[in-house]
């Protein structure tokens, strides 16, 4: 499942560390996030939808080679991005 054009600028704009921002792992994350949420809120209906539950492994996978990549990279930036999000790790 995509992410509505504006829902997904209004995601950029809260997690970007400056203006134009749409590369950093926290945007990246953020938008991964996103997604993974509207996914599972799909699959409350749809349990059946086995394609569709391969992609989402696939985007949980992503976004922790992400998460370890920052953590490696700034810890401290890596434990602010997963307390935002509510991600438990």
């Amino acid at each position: 499942m995509s992410i509505a054009p504006g829902r997904k600028a209004d995601v950029i704009k809260t997690y970007a560390t400056k203006s134009g921002d749409t590369g950093s792992p926290e945007v990246q994350v953020a938008i991964l996030s996103e997604r993974i949420n509207n996914l599972t809120e799909h699959f409350k209906t749809h349990v059946k939808d086995n394609h569709s539950r391969r992609g989402l492994l696939k985007l949980v996978s992503q976004r922790r080679q992400l998460l370890d990549y920052l953590r490696r990279i700034n810890e401290g930036r890596y434990r602010m991005l997963i307390e935002k999000l509510g991600i438990r790790r």
